[in-house]
């Protein structure tokens, strides 16, 4: 059985490799890559933040965005929250300093859903503040750019979130606001963009050899337990013997930002475009 790398969901994999324990023996398990993880068309940039800093430093991001994006106008930009609270509030500081922005959360209706949503991809409200339980199962073309403004607690949901963006073939761009209230996630984090060949600031690297989390094999919480990516057997004692091969990683995210280079606008916020290394992006 071989389980190509891919965002096809974990009901998938499961279904086929019960399948295959009920109708092979001693079958072989290959994995191309990791299943789940993230994919190199996402450029993903961490960003140490303390939480009372976090609205400014967007706000930050935003202008610059908007002063590299084609013909001046934002890019479309969908910010991930952990609260309904939070996303309402968001929402409304972002309109009050001139985005134009809405929300989707579990206390909104379908209709409300419906119409920030119509917003958003219209281009009118570019900036869709979120959170998980809301966003989950929609499908946003055109997404140029995920802010984890608050990060989850767990790595398969950053994946899910930033898979937000570098959809059909396009690149795109994922940023998290990182700061102490995050360390259990630092290790995880810091594997995932290592696979992926993203840049690793050395604060994150230094975060991640601290923090609890660990002491030895992966686990899910690193995002490598995700059921596809691994052997069924291993999971439940069967027989077959056969082991793992995992090749490949994912490809390198090159130096990307706003305007190249390691940043925003190459070092610092101004200048130049939206760049990644190859393909095109939900920017054009």
């Amino acid at each position: 059985m071989i389980c190509n790398k891919g965002n096809l969901p974990d009901l998938l994999f499961n279904f086929l490799q019960r399948l295959a324990s009920d109708f092979l023996s001693n079958y072989i398990f290959l994995a191309v890559g990791r299943v789940g993880s993230s994919t190199d068309l996402i450029v993903q940039r961490v960003e140490f933040v303390h939480e009372s800093d976090k609205r400014s430093h967007l706000m930050d991001l935003l202008h610059a965005q908007k002063a590299n994006g084609a013909h001046g106008k934002q890019a479309l930009t969908l910010v991930f929250v952990e609260t309904k609270k939070g996303a309402d509030s968001l929402e409304y500081w972002l309109c009050m300093n001139g985005f134009p922005a809405t929300s989707i959360h579990g206390d909104r209706s379908q209709q409300e859903r419906e119409q920030a949503l119509r917003s958003f991809k219209s281009g009118a409200t570019p900036i869709l503040v979120a959170t998980d339980v809301a966003a989950r199962g929609l499908d946003i073309p055109h997404v140029a750019h995920v802010v984890n403004f608050d990060l989850p607690n767990d790595i398969d949901d950053y994946v899910h979130r930033i898979g937000r963006t570098g959809r059909a073939g396009k690149s795109g761009l994922a940023t998290a606001f990182f700061n102490e209230n995050n360390i259990s996630l630092a290790r995880p984090l810091s594997d995932l963009m290592e696979e992926a060949n993203q840049e690793v600031p050395q604060w994150l690297t230094r975060y991640a050899a601290r923090s609890s989390y660990g002491g030895g094999g992966r686990n899910r919480r690193a995002g490598g337990g995700r059921f596809g990516g691994r052997d069924f057997r291993r999971d439940h004692g069967k027989g077959g013997g056969a082991g793992d091969y995992y090749g490949g990683g994912g490809g390198g995210g090159g130096g990307a930002g706003y305007g190249g280079g390691a940043g925003y606008g190459g070092g610092g916020y101004g200048g130049g475009g939206y760049g990644y290394s190859g393909g095109s992006s939900a920017w054009d």
